[in-house]
C-alpha cells in the first residue's frame, strides 16, 4: 500500500520509486537540506530524504535508498528509531506559493517520520511553512520511498527542489 498526503508545494514532477530489499524495512532517515540563502537569493530548502533501511533491529548492516535528490544543499546524519523501531508515517512542512516573489518559493522544508515504537523523526530543516496534517500509518513498516521534485531551472528562475513525498509499505 502507500502512504501520501498531497500537501506539498504544486512544482513538481514524480521521481521513480524506490524500494527497499527484502526482509528489511526503513528505520531511519537523512535529509538534504539548504540553510536560507539571504535576501535576493534563491532558496529550496528541504532537497531530498533518505530512507535508511535495515535486517533486525538495529542500523548495524544497512544501506540506504531515495527516490531522488535536488542538487542543493547538504546531507544530514542519519536518525534512527531507537529500541529496534521503524518508520510507520510521515508529515511535512511546507511554505505555500509566494504570488509575486518567484525567488523565494521553497515549497517542503521540513520532514517528520513516525517510529513504530511512538518516537519522532526530525532532521535537518528550515522554521518556514506550516505543518501538514500526519500521513496514515503504515500497518507493518515503511518500506520504499517516492517523491515529487522540481528539476534544477537555472540562474534567476526560482527553483524549489522537494515538494511531496508518498512511502510505500510492507
Amino acid at each position: 500500500s502507500v502512504i501520501a498526503m498531497s500537501s506539498g508545494g504544486p512544482w513538481r514532477d514524480w521521481a521513480w520509486p524506490e524500494m527497499r530489499l527484502k526482509g528489511s524495512c526503513a528505520s531511519g532517515v537523512s535529509s538534504k537540506m539548504q540553510p536560507p540563502q539571504g535576501v535576493m537569493e534563491d532558496d529550496t530548502a528541504l532537497s531530498g530524504i533518505w530512507l535508511h533501511c535495515s535486517r533486525g533491529t538495529g542500523p548495524s548492516g544497512g544501506y540506504t535508498t531515495e527516490s531522488q535528490s535536488g542538487r542543493w544543499g547538504c546531507w544530514s546524519g542519519a536518525c534512527w528509531c531507537p529500541h529496534g523501531g521503524h518508520l510507520m508515517g510521515f508529515v511535512l512542512r511546507v511554505q505555500a506559493a509566494q504570488p509575486g516573489l518567484l525567488s523565494s518559493e521553497v515549497a517542503a522544508t521540513s520532514a517528520r517520520f513516525a517510529c513504530s515504537n511512538g518516537h519522532v523523526l526530525e532532521g535537518l530543516g528550515s522554521a518556514w511553512g506550516q505543518w501538514n496534517g500526519w500521513s496514515p500509518q503504515c500497518p507493518r513498516a515503511v518500506c520504499g520511498i517516492q517523491v515529487q521534485q522540481e528539476p534544477a531551472r537555472g540562474l534567476k528562475r526560482g527553483d524549489t527542489a522537494l515538494n511531496d513525498l508518498c512511502l510505500f509499505c510492507s
